[in-house]
């Protein structure tokens, strides 16, 4: 008899803790990760925004149901407060999409969907699915084949994965350079995207390269163009059609996807990059705060020392060097609140694309953090899935 009485006196501390849970975890949707361990915290909370609402909607009706005086306000304030930073990115989304939207029209045409209808049913129908955060994003079975060798420098084997329709065929390449501060990483990252991407038709390609410190700039360039050279060689084995290829990077494979487009004198129908870094110059002196992962420590690891010690090494490294007139179609993606790269490098290099009369397409998703698509049914990857896919099929598969 003496639990009943027990559960009876404290039950109210499992919505005081919910309310507190709530509250906490929202509070990442606002505030920068000062930490590189914190840093999740401020990647996912917004993704998972939908989830905390829910939470943050029961913490209320259970607080207004505990009668403790002062305590009853105080946990009706904090799931309040939590409800209300809960819901701003998707209070956000509808003037994000719009600009979104507008943004592609300008750069592909006002019905550039017009030119790829045998696609559209094959992509997602809406920006965001609500019910997708909840369940994931549904997913259909792909050909999968990991662990390909495609070079050995310096005793290190350098990997691909490929992820293909269940038919075998001819495919447009979506060749995918992962992240990871040049320093960590491997091609099975993000992998429900290269199965998502190939389920629709792609021969997806992620490839490897070697890491920082210990291999310094441009091997990891090198590396990249190593293996780019091996697809096109095998393009028959891998399925993919040559008249059709795009590169896509995050973060460190962005910026390394960017320098290999830009440079390539085979020519790509298009180059994505997510969060890649643009200008390391400006990038090592003109730090985010807070810096969660020590950029100018990053750097240095990754070029061998500081600009003023490599002044034309960090210039051969960036990007922003390369723009010339009569370069492929590029689709920038940048979280607005992000503190590894920051955004307005992303707003440098797309400025500097349209002055040289390139087509570019800039989206900022203004509540993400770095590597949001971390979280692949979270709500700004929605968004910028569905873009994407738009944009591959206009520059890959266009009938125009």
């Amino acid at each position: 008899m003496l639990q009943p009485n027990i559960w009876n006196q404290f039950w109210w501390l499992l919505p005081l803790l919910l309310n507190i849970l709530g509250l906490f975890l929202s509070i990442w949707i606002v505030v920068s990760a000062p930490t590189f361990f914190l840093l999740p915290l401020g990647v996912c909370a917004p993704e998972l925004s939908p989830w905390l609402a829910l939470i943050n909607a029961i913490a209320l009706v259970l607080a207004i149901l505990v009668n403790k005086g002062w305590l009853s306000y105080f946990m009706v304030a904090c799931s309040l407060i939590g409800l209300g930073l809960s819901l701003l990115p998707s209070l956000q989304l509808p003037a994000t999409n719009q600009r979104f939207e507008q943004e592609m029209e300008r750069a592909l045409g006002k019905d550039y969907l017009n030119n790829v209808p045998h696609l559209q049913s094959q992509m997602r129908p809406r920006p965001l699915a609500i019910a997708d955060v909840f369940r994931g994003i549904p997913s259909k079975e792909v050909r999968i084949d990991r662990g390909i060798v495609f070079d050995s420098p310096d005793g290190v084997d350098l990997k691909l994965n490929v992820y293909r329709p269940l038919q075998t065929g001819k495919y447009p390449a979506l060749i995918v350079i992962y992240g990871g501060a040049w320093r960590f990483g491997t091609p099975d990252g993000y992998e429900k995207f290269s199965c998502y991407m190939a389920a629709r038709g792609y021969s997806v390609i992620t490839i490897d390269y070697r890491h920082a410190p210990k291999y310094k700039f441009p091997q990891q360039l090198e590396d990249v163009k190593t293996a780019l050279q091996y697809i096109r060689d095998r393009a028959i084995d891998l399925e993919i059609d040559l008249d059709k290829m795009a590169i896509l990077g995050r973060s460190a494979g962005g910026h390394l996807a960017t320098l290999a487009a830009y440079q390539d004198v085979i020519p790509w129908q298009a180059v994505i990059s997510y969060y890649g870094p643009t200008d390391l110059v400006e990038g090592y002196y003109d730090l985010p705060n807070p810096d969660p992962i020590d950029i100018q420590d990053v750097l240095k690891n990754f070029l061998g020392g500081t600009p003023e010690e490599l002044p034309e090494l960090y210039q051969q490294a960036s990007p922003i060097n390369y723009i010339k007139p009569d370069l492929p179609p590029t689709l920038l993606v940048y979280p607005g609140r992000d503190r590894l790269v920051q955004a307005k490098f992303g707003r440098e290099l797309y400025d500097k694309l349209r002055a040289t009369e390139n087509t570019a397409i800039l989206l900022e998703i203004p509540w993400a953090e770095h590597a949001f698509d971390a979280v692949f049914f979270g709500v700004s990857n929605q968004l910028i899935l569905y873009y994407t896919e738009r944009f591959l099929a206009f520059t890959l598969n266009s009938e125009s």
